[in-house]
């Protein structure tokens, strides 16, 4: 089994910064794309931002040049850089892995933590 375990939500004003950790743990042979999703009250969920094990990286419009995502391959980790944060990024942030647990598995499959809460006041 793996498991993705989030960190580093809290409370911030409005022009404030946050950083998000995401650490996969458990049977894991390869990680493959990571991304961190949010979701609002009343909205669906949203990708925020995505990044490849090489490193190429896919970002929402709403968060270009504010949001940096990056990760740690020797760590398992995946981060999110939240800068210039405003009301309107206030959700509950998610992150997901797709992981092949063995090297006879080809096809990876995909796994969610339980959230983070980000929540930013004006």
């Amino acid at each position: 089994q793996v498991q993705l375990v989030e960190s580093g939500g809290g409370l911030v004003q409005a022009g404030g910064s946050l950083r998000l950790s995401c650490a996969a743990s458990g049977s894991i042979f390869s990680l493959n794309l990571m991304g961190w999703y949010r979701q609002a009250p009343g909205k669906q969920r949203e990708l925020v931002a995505a990044i490849t094990s090489g490193g190429m990286t896919n970002y929402a419009d709403s968060v270009k040049g504010r949001f940096t995502i990056s990760r740690d391959n020797a760590q398992n980790t995946a981060y999110l850089q939240m800068n210039s944060l405003k009301p309107e990024d206030t959700a509950l942030y998610f992150c997901n892995a797709d992981v092949r647990q063995h090297i006879w598995i080809q096809t990876p499959s995909r796994y969610w933590g339980q959230g983070t809460q980000v929540t930013v006041s004006s």
